[in-house]
């Protein structure tokens, strides 16, 4: 039970701080609609997640009003379709996209993922064609997000996929020039990927869990914000523990509102994912929490080391007050949903290299950076190559999402609207990768892996 103090103090987080459930996202399993013919297995697909997912924005909302906290967003993430589609043996699954986002439209959530395929060791022939149908996919559907596993830990880097999928973020940027490359917003590569992740656009259903279960993401980096004024000019186990103990009532707080959702909707309770992602709201940055640490802008010296100790101490706090913390939990530093980031990229303290260090320590990896629309495919996939190289160094979760704006160079803004915000074009180092990535083949995986 929540005592009177936490239940007031509640209250002013949500009322004044900006504290939310970021979104309530139901896994539901396809493994179960598998076909050999393309239209039963979408018909199969459309009912099932219509079916499972029906009541999924009914009680999210009135969850949201029996306990006053905001529910931001309600989502569906399904079986990587590179595994549910497999049977139809069919060489383009962009109407899947669309059946997809049919489904979506009809439950009333804002976003479905699993347009998605794992091949961190190699490609199936369902792989293949799910990646050449990525660009078709993202271009005709307004909800649908995919991703792409491509490395890990265990298995290293599966630099085939790498090298073809800077093309292929190429052509979903030329393909959706007239929104700023809206397409590339939806689609993400990881190293390391779980399939317990409530948050878009690398959410999916994953092969170990269970036929469909509720993953809650809640996000409040304006409490911690907050927090972190109180105890402005204290020494570093001042600041760690703030943050360890804003999280642990953040993270109770989730829990209260997943238990209650999962009741109601006769679906198992999964994972809280803890994590501060931002939007481009005012107060909702955690661009603001790096300078409220003592940087004048995000990307200055200290700011990897600032990130570390934000990251950490949120994890700790979460698993201090849930034993299903799970999913990414941590810090997210997207540029164009967080104002304060986009504002460092602008003013040239935030560089590209920079970001790249402060990925190393932080959740996700680099996240809706916008480069100019003429950047080499080969130079997205050393980008690419680059992140999945740090995830699976570190074994951590690592991910890149990266949108070469098509006709804008920088000094220019895309903008995508809503959650997805703005970003400001970041300057691309010049130097060609194109004979490193051309070797194509797999990076073996380090030594560390070797742990069984």
């Amino acid at each position: 039970m929540l005592s009177r103090f936490e239940i007031l103090e509640t209250n002013k987080m949500i009322n004044e701080e900006n504290l939310d459930v970021r979104t309530i996202t139901m896994g539901v399993s396809l493994l179960d609609c598998a076909d050999s013919d393309m239209s039963a297995f979408r018909r199969k697909i459309y009912d099932k997640i219509t079916r499972t997912a029906e009541r999924l924005v009914s009680v999210g909302d009135d969850v949201g009003r029996q306990f006053g906290v905001p529910i931001v967003n309600k989502r569906v993430a399904v079986t990587p379709i590179a595994i549910a589609a497999a049977g139809t043996r069919a060489a383009d699954y962009a109407p899947i996209a669309r059946t997809m986002d049919d489904a979506a439209k009809a439950v009333g959530i804002n976003f479905i993922g699993g347009f998605s395929a794992l091949v961190e060791k190699g490609s199936t022939e369902s792989d293949k064609a799910l990646v050449r149908s990525l660009p078709a996919a993202l271009a005709t559907t307004e909800r649908v997000c995919a991703s792409v596993a491509a490395a890990s830990t265990k298995c290293g880097i599966n630099m085939n996929i790498v090298r073809k999928l800077g093309f292929t973020i190429k052509e979903m940027a030329i393909l959706t020039k007239d929104n700023d490359s809206s397409a590339c917003a939806k689609f993400v590569v990881f190293a390391n990927a779980v399939g317990d992740n409530p948050f878009m656009a690398g959410a999916f259903h994953g092969v170990s869990e269970r036929e469909s279960v509720v993953n809650v993401g809640v996000s409040g980096p304006g409490v911690v914000l907050r927090a972190l004024q109180s105890a402005r000019g204290k020494d570093f186990e001042t600041l760690c523990e703030t943050v360890k103990r804003t999280a642990f009532k953040i993270t109770r707080l989730g829990q209260l509102v997943a238990r209650e959702a999962c009741g109601r909707l006769g679906v198992p309770f999964g994972i809280i994912d803890l994590s501060l992602a931002p939007t481009p709201a005012k107060g909702d940055s955690v661009g603001d929490i790096l300078r409220e640490m003592g940087l004048s802008h995000p990307g200055a010296p200290g700011s990897t080391a600032a990130l570390a100790i934000l990251n950490d101490n949120v994890k700790k706090g979460g698993v201090m007050a849930s034993s299903y913390v799970g999913g990414l939990s941590g810090a997210f530093i997207p540029v164009a949903e967080d104002a304060a980031m986009a504002d460092a990229a602008r003013a040239g303290a935030l560089s590209l290299e920079k970001l790249e260090s402060m990925t190393s320590v932080c959740s996700v990896g680099l996240d809706m950076i916008a480069v100019p629309g003429d950047t080499p495919p080969e130079t997205l996939s050393g980008i690419i190559a680059d992140e999945m190289a740090i995830g699976v160094m570190n074994g951590k979760t690592t991910a890149a999402r990266i949108i070469p704006a098509a006709g804008k160079t920088v000094g220019e803004t895309a903008v995508f609207g809503g959650l997805l915000g703005e970003a400001p074009i970041m300057p691309v180092n010049g130097f060609s990768c194109a004979d490193f990535i051309a070797r194509g083949g797999r990076i073996p995986p380090p030594i560390q892996s070797f742990r069984n």
